[in-house]
């Protein structure tokens, strides 16, 4: 299956999956309506192809496999309507259409991405899985990933930062947090969801998230600089203007860029075990450093 196919068959599985439980629930016309602006905007669904390419390693891709692609999903829905508010990142744009509170309005775009963080864990915690244990690990790693120990204080340590100095270290620290533990989650729970235990295996995912996971982060510093306003569906330039730091601002673009090779060339190292059955992590590592949107 090529990268192109895997990337429909997961698109599919997960915008199915959140369509279904999506409209469950509807009194609230407008809350929905921002709910699936957010969700069905033109993502290009990389955490949920991580997930099920992390399943495949290790079993059938089964419903917690999908409850886990579309939970994820929706927290990074979540977390994009927020980055985006006035009082963070104030962006106007978002994947070349208006950002939700200029769709609709500040208040809606709070809300929405206060419905799809909870809508998140009621996709994990349904009793219709049948699967207690694994439920409640599921729960636990994208707890941890979204949360305080992850996404939250990373965009907090950002925010913190705009217009001071920092140092590699230190920014590697916050891309850890923000970007690299919600991909860290999208690969583990891919594997969790099929029963996946042996340390080992585990390890060895591990080591490949993080690597990609700093990888997606150099290489969205990298294409802000060196991409224009129609291809990134965001205004260029948006985190230079904002005085935040950046791998191409500590390291000059070439560094930036060598970075993200290396980093990608661990992350394949890091699967090399897997052989042939780990070839959609190997494209998806490749396509997130070869990206320019």
């Amino acid at each position: 299956m090529t990268l192109d196919d895997f990337s429909q068959y997961a698109r599919r599985r997960v915008d199915h999956y959140l369509t279904q439980n999506l409209k469950k629930y509807e009194p609230a016309t407008q809350l929905q309506s921002a709910m699936a602006y957010s969700l069905f905007n033109g993502g290009k669904r990389v955490r949920p192809m991580l997930t099920y390419a992390s399943a495949s390693l290790f079993g059938e891709v089964n419903t917690l496999t999908d409850a886990s692609a579309a939970a994820i999903e929706s927290i990074h829905a979540y977390s994009l309507i927020h980055d985006d508010l006035p009082a963070m990142d104030n962006d106007d744009l978002r994947r070349g259409k208006p950002t939700c509170h200029k769709q609709y309005d500040e208040a809606t775009a709070i809300l929405a991405g206060d419905a799809l963080q909870t809508f998140a864990f009621e996709l994990l915690s349904t009793p219709e899985h049948h699967e207690t244990a694994i439920q409640l690990q599921l729960i636990q790693e994208l707890v941890h990933a979204s949360g305080r120990h992850g996404m939250v204080t990373g965009q907090m340590i950002d925010l913190a930062n705009v217009g001071k100095g920092i140092n590699i270290e230190a920014l590697e620290q916050m891309h850890q947090h923000k970007t690299g533990a919600l991909i860290r989650a999208s690969v583990r729970m891919g594997a969790i969801s099929t029963g996946a235990k042996d340390n080992k295996d585990l390890a060895a995912i591990d080591a490949y998230a993080n690597a990609i996971g700093l990888a997606f982060q150099v290489q969205d510093d990298i294409i802000d600089i060196t991409s224009d306003t129609a291809t990134l569906g965001k205004t260029q330039f948006s985190d230079e203007d904002a005085n935040k730091p950046t791998y191409p601002k500590l390291l000059g673009l070439d560094g930036a860029q060598t970075l993200a090779q290396q980093l990608h060339d661990q992350a394949i190292d890091a699967i090399s075990p897997f052989g042939d059955t780990a070839q959609p992590l190997v494209e998806l590592a490749s396509y997130i450093i070869g990206r320019n949107h």
